[in-house]
């Protein structure tokens, strides 16, 4: 397989985060402890959503979906990275491949519009009060929502079907530890100059747009909260928001290092670092930095515990 120049791959084999065996048991044991967290993590925020009634609201309806997304996200790539640990050739179909990067980009793609939908829910909180009731209806919610989900498909539909319209014949092994578009396009048999114009154009769409969104919603929302007269209600505004913009940072930061710069032909340690970073650390994260520390969600952990 990959033999010959002008077979066609029907496989991959991953190079991986590293070549010793010892590293690998390290690294198998930190995916998997990581991994856990992030399931646990994100469940528990899902769970405790649907259950408390003090917690259907707008804010967590939309982190409610930004978990689920989280959790799916980072099943699709850690399983499959921790069993290549444990193996010595590190193989994934052609198939397997192509899904991976379609849900891959699904998923992140709809996280990156969920957290400019959620800068938006916030914007209307502090800035329009009074109005928010009436603005952020639950039929416009689930509206938000849908379309952060199917502006995810359609981005990821465009990125992988260009990523995958290309030739990969001969060189069948990809330095990465999963499937994702600049990862695949170091192998690509022909000229990628209109993918990674496409893939860049999409970026534009799913990752500038909703990042420029937010910044000037928190611009706004700075604003306003600089001219409140309570000490107490700007401390709370910016711990609410200052968390979202921790996660924001994080994860455009990352994606846009990953996906809006020209493509080379080698993958480096940093871009794998890069990787690792949003498909790994990010989904653990996001519980821990909007909820876990929440008082409200706190006080509905604290209700479910005493059931």
């Amino acid at each position: 397989m990959g033999e010959e120049n002008q077979s066609s791959v029907t496989e991959f084999v991953f190079l991986g985060l590293s070549q010793d065996p010892q590293t690998q048991v390290l690294l198998f044991c930190l995916f998997l402890t990581i991994y856990l967290l992030t399931l646990l993590g994100n469940l528990l925020i899902i769970v405790l959503i649907h259950t408390d009634p003090r917690l259907h609201t707008p804010m967590y309806f939309f982190l409610r979906n930004l978990s689920f997304a989280d959790l799916c996200f980072s099943t699709t790539t850690v399983p499959q990275v921790m069993v290549h640990f444990l193996v010595k050739k590190k193989v994934i179909s052609f198939a397997g491949c192509s899904t991976q990067i379609f849900v891959l980009l699904l998923l992140g793609c709809t996280e990156c519009a969920l957290l400019a939908v959620m800068s938006y829910d916030r914007y209307v909180a502090v800035c329009k009060p009074l109005h928010y009731s009436t603005i952020m209806t639950h039929w416009v919610c689930v509206q938000l929502a849908l379309g952060s989900w199917v502006s995810g498909v359609l981005v990821s539909l465009v990125d992988t079907t260009f990523t995958l319209r290309l030739p990969y014949q001969g060189n069948n092994v990809i330095n990465h530890f999963f499937c994702e578009p600049p990862a695949l396009l170091k192998l690509a048999s022909a000229d990628t100059y209109s993918t990674e114009m496409t893939i860049f154009a999409m970026g534009v769409v799913i990752l500038l747009a909703p990042v420029s969104l937010i910044l000037v919603t928190y611009g706004r929302i700075i604003s306003t909260v600089m001219q409140m007269q309570s000490g107490e209600g700007r401390l709370k505004v910016f711990s609410t928001c200052g968390s979202h913009l921790v996660v924001v940072v994080l994860f455009y930061g990352s994606g846009i290092f990953a996906y809006m710069r020209p493509n080379s032909k080698i993958m480096s340690g940093k871009d794998k670092m890069i990787s690792v970073f949003y498909s790994l650390v990010t989904p653990m994260l996001n519980p821990v930095i909007y909820s876990l520390r929440n008082k409200d969600v706190k006080g509905a952990l604290r209700k479910m515990i005493a059931k």
